[in-house]
């Protein structure tokens, strides 16, 4: 009886574990489940509703105009193109998502953190300064100055950054382990947030 109960114990706890482990969008079920906003005749999977894979076409994985540069005329010199299910649909449950970053010649895509995924960015034009800051109690910096062709991660939920430190433009084009990884910029987080934090805790804080 004893044995019996220690075996049941044993694959409940493996079955928590492998629940636990999967920590990043779930695996798709299908070969495809394009997203639609329609729901007739759909099923609802992942937060967007599949449109049925009978009927699905190449237009449903296509995304253009990733080569057109975004607009940098803003406060911080940055355009971040996001390419999500939102844009390709195609992209619903497969736990991938792509952004294109133009910079100003001083430019800066802000301190951030993706809730939901880790990034790999390349350099494709310009020399960049990224960073991120390790989780307490260390708050290690880990930095480095990127030329064109250079590659850096940056792991899950960590405050990172890309700064333009060159005279010219840059761009860069990122991957994200996440059909929605989510972006909270630190500052606009903490000093914009609605309704606002107290200013005195802030200070004390600060």
């Amino acid at each position: 009886m004893k044995k019996g109960v220690s075996s049941l114990v044993t694959v409940a706890l493996m079955a928590l574990a492998s629940s636990l482990a999967s920590a990043f969008d779930p695996r798709p079920l299908q070969d495809t489940c394009v997203a639609i906003d329609e729901p007739e005749n759909a099923v609802f999977v992942n937060g967007k509703f599949c449109k049925n894979p009978n009927l699905t076409v190449a237009d449903d994985f296509l995304y253009q105009g990733l080569n057109i540069p975004g607009n940098t005329t803003n406060l911080v010199g940055s355009n971040v193109t996001i390419i999500n299910v939102d844009v390709l649909p195609g992209q619903n449950t497969l736990g991938i998502s792509l952004v294109r970053i133009d910079y100003a010649p001083y430019g800066q895509n802000p301190s951030h953190i993706h809730p939901r995924a880790s990034e790999i960015l390349t350099v494709l034009e310009g020399t960049l300064l990224v960073g991120f800051v390790t989780s307490n109690p260390q708050n290690r910096f880990i930095s480095k100055v990127l030329n064109k062709g250079d590659v850096f991660v940056f792991p899950i939920g960590l405050i990172h950054f890309q700064f333009n430190i060159g005279h010219t433009n840059a761009v860069a084009i990122a991957g994200l382990n996440s059909q929605n990884p989510g972006v909270i910029t630190i500052a606009n987080a903490v000093f914009g947030s609605n309704p606002p934090i107290n200013p005195d805790f802030l200070a004390r804080a600060f």
